[in-house]
């Protein structure tokens, strides 16, 4: 599969923050729905404006999570129950949105500290090690090393 130059572009062009917490007696059903409910439109304004989207939702959630993308534990802040193999919030949201700009959606979910840590790789070439500390309802970590430093 030949890959398109034009991703090599891509940038966040606009982002929305929405606290669980501040809604009262919010169960998971209703948690997932809302963020479903933000990416369609984050999809309907980026397609108003002519946007051409990658069709990849990435997701960086607290606790351990799996290789299908369940969680095994480590979310008890979120409301109701995400942990165990009977819900996959990237099953759920792909669900909720199996296309973007007429392509099979992509979601993909990491621990938080994690995606961080992998955001900051561009920018860590002079460094033989990093690392993350997450601070919030919990606490999480992650290290990287670059493979070149260590050679």
């Amino acid at each position: 599969m030949k890959s398109d130059p034009s991703l090599g572009k891509a940038s966040v062009w606009r982002r929305e923050q929405w606290r669980h917490g501040d809604q009262k007696n919010l169960d998971r059903t209703e948690a997932v729905a809302k963020l479903a409910g933000m990416l369609d439109q984050l999809l309907e304004r980026a397609d108003k404006h002519k946007l051409r989207l990658a069709p990849f939702v990435g997701i960086g959630c607290p606790g351990i999570i799996e290789e299908d993308g369940s969680i095994l534990r480590g979310a008890s802040n979120l409301p109701g129950k995400w942990e165990g193999k009977n819900f996959n919030l990237p099953s759920a949201l792909l669900e909720a949105i199996p296309k973007i700009d007429q392509h099979d959606t992509i979601v993909v979910m990491h621990n938080d500290a994690v995606v961080q840590g992998l955001i900051e790789r561009p920018f860590m070439d002079d460094v033989k090690r990093w690392g993350v500390l997450t601070i919030g309802t919990g606490f999480g970590n992650a290290q990287f090393c670059n493979r070149r430093q260590e050679d």
